[in-house]
């Protein structure tokens, strides 16, 4: 019976011990994990339609937030610029009414993440569809964290106004009235499935995007301080 209780004790004392080294594996395993996610930058995608008032938002959140503003439209039109063999690529796509393949944005995105000192980014018209946020998935996933959505709400009667007043001295070729319907049919279609994808997952933040701007960047001012 002694032989016995004391083969008993040291079996327990074996499985403790295993026990507490697997604790110690787990533990050291979600430590990896949140330091690495720590460290990884943090993104908002910033979502809305033509004339919502995205940029205008966004500038306001870099004065007086000190996030990094991030365009996709505006890195391709940079690596035209450029004159790179990529920035023709993107230069002859575009011509030919091709989309641009995601996965050139993305690299262009993911680039210009890493060459900022910031660790906070705005990342404005960005998922646009499905496609847009599968690659963003496929390259970035464990390199940063997507904390939400920012959705600016805003019905196409305004967004259409804002944009022909917008039009007098913007000199952009696509803001005209057929063009911005054009644009308002793709949003709907193509952006407002993302953002409902977002909803779902509880990381979509909608602000009411008819009002003023400061009516509006109160609101925003609201969500990025208690970040």
């Amino acid at each position: 019976t002694q032989c016995g209780r004391v083969v008993e004790a040291c079996a327990v004392k074996r499985l403790s011990h295993v026990s507490l080294c697997n604790r110690v594996l787990v533990f050291k395993s979600l430590h990896h994990n949140f330091v690495t996610m720590s460290e990884n930058p943090r993104v908002v995608f910033v979502l809305g339609g033509p004339g919502a008032g995205k940029g205008t938002q966004c500038g306001r959140v870099v004065e007086k937030f000190g996030w990094k503003h991030l365009s996709a439209g505006d890195l391709l039109r940079e690596e035209i610029a450029s004159g790179s063999p990529q920035g023709d690529t993107i230069s002859s796509l575009i011509k030919e009414g091709k989309i641009v393949p995601v996965e050139i944005t993305v690299e262009l995105l993911d680039k210009a993440m890493q060459k900022s000192k910031e660790t906070n980014f705005l990342i404005d018209g960005f998922p646009r569809n499905q496609d847009n946020l599968d690659g963003w998935n496929r390259r970035m996933e464990g390199k940063a964290n997507v904390l939400f959505c920012l959705f600016f709400e805003c019905s196409e009667k305004t967004m259409e106004n804002r944009i022909l007043e917008r039009s007098k001295t913007s000199g952009r070729s696509d803001d005209n009235v057929e063009s911005i319907r054009k644009r308002f049919r793709t949003y709907i279609e193509s952006t407002m499935p993302i953002v409902e994808q977002f909803r779902s997952e509880q990381k979509l933040r909608v602000v009411n995007a008819e009002r003023s701007v400061d009516e509006v960047f109160a609101e925003v001012s609201q969500i990025f301080g208690e970040l």
